[in-house]
């Protein structure tokens, strides 16, 4: 388990650090006026072009500020990055409009994203000094976050339908403080292989989940669900395993 007993924000910004300072902390994760002159560039010159030319452009300059890059890679218009140097992409991988991946950490790897992955529309992948792993072909609908505060891996082939959340970390319950002032613990998330999140899903932290499950609209899961298994409700329950009937 990760414990913080501060917000990662308001450790990363310290008290009497300048605005230009506290914004190269949280968004561009190094210090000096070359990085932050990159990253302005290159949002400045391409994040916001519509059309084929944007795409042109973000195919050509967003790889400079990221870890790794691979071959054909879309970025989306309006896609934001966030301490690019620990974001890894694969190839073929689609990041659709409006995304946010922000790999924010002061001692985390950050975000990896294996090949022909796709990242829908207005997503976000959030770390909070955690990190995140999506697997070969991992397919991840409109308005979806996954969020990490210590690790989340997510298998290849897994399917996120529209709105799933996966929060890989949770707030300390301390009567005596705000709850924003009394930190935050995270055990992580992990999904097998294959694995299919109906519309909705909601997993909380600490959760392991078996290869090949489906998980129904809406669920929320509180609990492990093994492998070929079927869960719907809130709390989720397992309701049959999909090997059942099969001829072998």
């Amino acid at each position: 388990m990760k414990t913080e007993s501060v917000r990662i924000q308001w450790k990363m910004g310290a008290p009497r650090k300048s605005k230009v300072g506290l914004y190269q902390d949280l968004v561009i994760g190094h210090p000096g006026f070359w990085a932050l002159f990159k990253y302005e560039w290159v949002q400045f010159l391409s994040t916001n072009v519509p059309g084929a030319l944007g795409l042109w452009l973000r195919s050509r300059l967003y790889p400079k500020l990221l870890k790794r890059c691979g071959r054909g890679v879309v970025f989306g218009l309006n896609t934001i990055l966030r301490h690019p140097h620990k974001i890894e992409l694969g190839d073929n991988v689609v990041i659709d409009d409006n995304c946010l991946l922000d790999a924010k950490g002061t001692d985390n790897t950050g975000i990896k994203i294996g090949d022909n992955a796709f990242v829908g529309r207005n997503s976000i992948l959030s770390c909070k000094n955690g990190d995140i792993v999506l697997g070969d072909r991992v397919n991840i609908g409109f308005n979806c976050e996954v969020f990490s505060g210590s690790r989340v891996e997510v298998g290849a082939g897994t399917l996120l339908a529209a709105y799933t959340y996966l929060i890989g970390g949770d707030h300390v319950a301390d009567l005596d403080e705000d709850i924003v002032h009394s930190g935050s613990t995270s055990h992580g998330i992990t999904v097998g292989e294959n694995a299919w999140f109906g519309a909705g899903a909601k997993v909380l932290d600490g959760v392991k989940i078996g290869a090949h499950s489906i998980i129904g609209a809406g669920a929320l899961v509180t609990k492990d669900i093994p492998a070929y298994s079927i869960a719907v409700g809130l709390p989720a329950k397992v309701i049959r395993d999909r090997r059942e009937g099969k001829s072998s």
